[in-house]
């Protein structure tokens, strides 16, 4: 994500999180094209979302949530990311590449509350 983040700029980077249905454990991102092409905005492609839910149902995978980049500011939703947040299941991820190195969080937005959880990387 971060690698995606940094190869999407100077746009902020899209894309969606795949895990086994049920599981917290993220298998694989789909990054998307941004397509409002914009540093202060994003809006998935629609059809690249519909290839990454198709390719996650085929891999016995369910779309868990979307992480995108911030390329101005904090990594945490803005009041833009709270109002499109569609799926109050989904994990919403956030890389902020304002300063020299990249900062990965993750929240939970349900009814415009926010929610830290936290993140643990895997090899």
């Amino acid at each position: 994500m971060v690698g995606a983040a940094y190869d999407g700029l100077p746009d902020e980077m899209c894309g969606l999180m795949a895990a086994p249905p049920g599981s917290p454990r993220v298998e694989r991102f789909y990054p998307c094209r941004n397509a409002a092409e914009s540093s202060r905005v994003y809006t998935l492609d629609p059809g690249d979302h519909l290839k990454a839910d198709r390719d996650a149902e085929a891999q016995g995978l369910a779309i868990v949530g979307v992480a995108h980049s911030h390329t101005h500011s904090d990594a945490y939703p803005s009041p833009t990311d709270v109002g499109q947040a569609p799926d109050p299941a989904w994990h919403y991820v956030i890389v902020s590449l304002r300063d020299a190195e990249p900062v990965l969080r993750s929240f939970r937005i349900v009814d415009q509350s926010i929610t830290e959880e936290p993140v643990a990387l895997r090899r």
